[in-house]
Formats: structure tokens, sequence, C-alpha cells
């Protein structure tokens, strides 16, 4: 069958990477893709939130299953188009994207259908925000409302960091529309977990649990990104765990959703607070993390495009999914600046070189490649360097030895990767 990814980033590449070993797939497009992915795919120069032009693209390329990688599309309406025009997709109609697409909508529903997460309150009025915040006092979350590329949620430390954050969201626009509403909760203590589940609208197949870093410095300082680096599994999760997150998260909102009239189909990716009290939603997102999708296509032993295609026609109780014992682990490597202003149309160095370590494969996000046929740095998130090894400290050695082999002198990543899981392995 003819398959089209949809997205440019290193998700899609992992995504590109897993498909094209499918039997099943006879050609593989991807749009817009990326200088890594080409080396896989066929990629064709239409962007990811253009919904018409990718509608008008897979019926031009007869296209039998579209994989929709980012979430701007999906909320946006993608999924729903392709049906329209018959083209089968993976992904969540827009009415179910809104999990994705508004905070408040997702705080409002496990209210409902009692999902543990943060108490919270959900405005439309920057003064009510700000009254909500004298009462409650800090640390407190702020989070805009809309998709703002992970980089919506401010923890304020203090009273006066979250008004100054309302200030930001709401008046200054600093995430454009998604700051229209904001949603202010309550700060939750623990350890935070990344969980993914496929779902059909009825049936949920759990994957694996990835532990995510958001900010961009060491030590989990500075300011949030959209991850600078994971790794699968997360020890913070064990069976009994996953248990309980299918339990009282996943199972309900699936079910809730259904409820709604509102299906969900697709990946639904909880982002966790653990703690000694259990899990509690941070938010859902309803699509592959990046970088959390690169471990789980490294230790995914199974065909995914059956899966993927099982789901969308609603038959996910007929597959199951295989699953190496091996850690994964990826260093997000990020251009200097990020996630602020950062230099564009740098040259990367030494990727040949990474690429050949043990256990090693590199994803690229933000890269093409110029008229000379080096590969460029264009985006904030631009390689992740991604090992697989039967330890986390074997996988982080080889990970950061193929970092160490890479010649980006306007590159930067964080050096501390898994710090958590090998904190628990030194007991």
């Amino acid at each position: 069958m003819k398959v089209l990814v949809v997205g440019s980033g290193g998700r899609e590449h992992a995504l590109c990477w897993a498909i094209k070993s499918s039997p099943l797939c006879e050609e593989l497009f991807c749009a817009p893709g990326n200088a890594g992915i080409a080396d896989v795919a066929t990629c064709l120069p239409v962007k990811a939130e253009d919904v018409d032009g990718l509608v008008r693209l897979a019926k031009d390329k007869a296209i039998d299953f579209v994989v929709v990688g980012p979430e701007a599309p999906l909320v946006g309406g993608l999924v729903d188009r392709l049906e329209q025009e018959g083209i089968k997709a993976f992904g969540p109609r827009a009415n179910a994207a809104i999990l994705e697409g508004s905070k408040g909508f997702t705080k409002d529903l496990c209210a409902k259908y009692d999902i543990p997460t943060a108490a919270y309150g959900r405005f439309d009025s920057a003064e009510a925000a700000k009254d909500f915040i004298r009462r409650k006092g800090a640390p407190i979350v702020v989070k805009a409302d809309g998709l703002a590329a992970g980089k919506g949620v401010i923890i304020a430390q203090n009273v006066d960091e979250a008004l100054a954050a309302v200030d930001a969201i709401m008046t200054e626009r600093s995430f454009g529309e998604a700051g229209a509403e904001v949603v202010v909760e309550e700060f939750l203590d623990g350890e935070e977990a990344s969980f993914f589940a496929i779902v059909d609208g009825e049936t949920a197949l759990p994957l694996i649990a990835a532990q995510d870093h958001k900010r961009v410095g060491d030590g989990d300082t500075g300011p949030n990104t959209g991850g600078m680096g994971a790794y699968s599994p997360a020890p913070v999760v064990d069976d009994a765990m996953q248990a309980r997150i299918m339990d009282e998260i996943i199972l309900p909102t699936v079910r809730g959703m259904a409820a709604e009239g509102r299906p969900f189909k697709g990946v639904l990716f909880a982002g966790l607070m653990i703690n000694d009290q259990g899990p509690k939603l941070i938010e859902f997102n309803t699509r592959f993390g990046d970088p959390e999708c690169q471990v789980l296509m490294a230790r995914l032993n199974s065909d995914l495009l059956p899966v993927l295609i099982a789901a969308a026609e609603g038959r996910l109780g007929e597959v199951e999914l295989s699953w190496s014992e091996h850690v994964a682990l990826v260093v997000v490597m990020a251009a200097k600046g990020y996630p602020g202003s950062y230099e564009k149309n740098t040259v990367i160095g030494g990727l040949d070189a990474a690429g050949a370590v043990e256990g090693v494969t590199v994803f690229h996000a933000g890269t093409v490649r110029g008229e000379d046929g080096s590969i460029r740095a264009v985006g904030g998130r631009v390689l992740g360097v991604t090992a697989i090894a039967s330890t986390v400290a074997e996988a982080r050695e080889q990970a950061y030895k193929a970092v160490d082999l890479l010649d980006w002198p306007q590159g930067f990543c964080r050096r501390d990767i898994a710090w958590r899981a090998l904190e628990r392995d030194r007991g």
C-alpha cells in the first residue's frame, strides 16, 4: 500500500523509519519531511498545517493510508477531510483532538468523569484568573488553553510570577490565539512520566511508558521546551502503575469521549505526575510525543503499520504488540538559543560517524539538505540521537558517544538525560 506520513520532526522520522520496514508498505511518502526522512521516504513540499494541500496530495498520489504526526493538522480537521474523501487515516477527528486543542475542555472532561487531575480554574478574563491566583497562592501553574508547541505552560514559584504569566499569555499573546483562555491549576509534586495508548474508539491498547525532559537545562532548569530527551522504559511506571493508569485515566477517558459523541481514535498520550497517591493527569496530547516516539519506535519489535490500520478501522482487539527488553534513550540536539531565537542554516558535520556508533540511530527534526549536499539546521530542535542497549547507563553512554562525534558548534544538548533512572539504579 501507499502510505503518507504528515510532519517534519523527529517523531515523523521515527515513524517513517518504523513504517518503511513493514511488508505492507510498498511506497512511503512524507509531507513535508526533512533531510533525514528523505533517506527512507519520498518527501513532498506540502506543510503539515496545509489541510487542503494534504488532501489534494493524498488524492493525487492515490494514497491508501495517512499517518498524521503533529497536533495542528489533527485539531485542524485533517482526518475528517481525508475520511470524507474515502482515504483512511490514523489520528483523531477534530472533535476528539480537542483533548489536546483545549486544556480547559480536558480539565472539564476529567471533572465530569472522575479522572484524577490537579484542581483548576478556567478563565477567559485576565482579571478573573489573577483573582483566582491571589486566592490560591503559589507555587501554581498557568497554561495557555490552546496549542502552543509544548511551551504554553508556566510553573510560577510565587504569585507575582503567576500574575506576570497571565499577562504574557492573555494580554501580550506570547502564544498567539492559544492564550485567549487560560487554565490555572494547582502545582503537583512527584515524578513525571509519559504514557501512551493506541485507541480505536472503544478499545485501548497500552504501549510503553517513557520519561521526557521538558526543561532546557541540566538539572531540569530553565524554560520548558518541546522536549530535550527521553528514555524508555520509565522505572516509575511498573506493571501495577500501568494497570492503574489504564483503569483510572485512559479507559475512563475513552469511555467519556465516546459518551460525549467524540469517539477517540489514534494515540492518546497522557502526561502524568506520579506520587504516593498514584497517577494524576497533567494533560493529554493526541499524537505520539516528540522525542518519546523515537525511543518507542527503537524498542518496538512488532510491525507498526498493521496496528495503526487496525486502530483506524476499529479492530484493535485483533492485534498485539511486542517490545524489546532493552532500554532506549534519545538525546535532543538543539540550536543554541532554543527555545528562544537561534541561528538558522548552520552546517552539521559528523552525522555518518555518529550513526555508526553501535546501537545508535540519528533521527532528524529541523534539517534540510543544502545545495552543496550538506545537512543544515533550520529548526530549534534539530536531531534526536537515539541509542538502544541493555541498561540505561549503556544506552546513555552510547548516545553521548555519538553526540560527541557530531561537528556542530552552533548546537547544544542536555548532558543529564535519564538522571532519575540512574539515581534509582544507584539506590
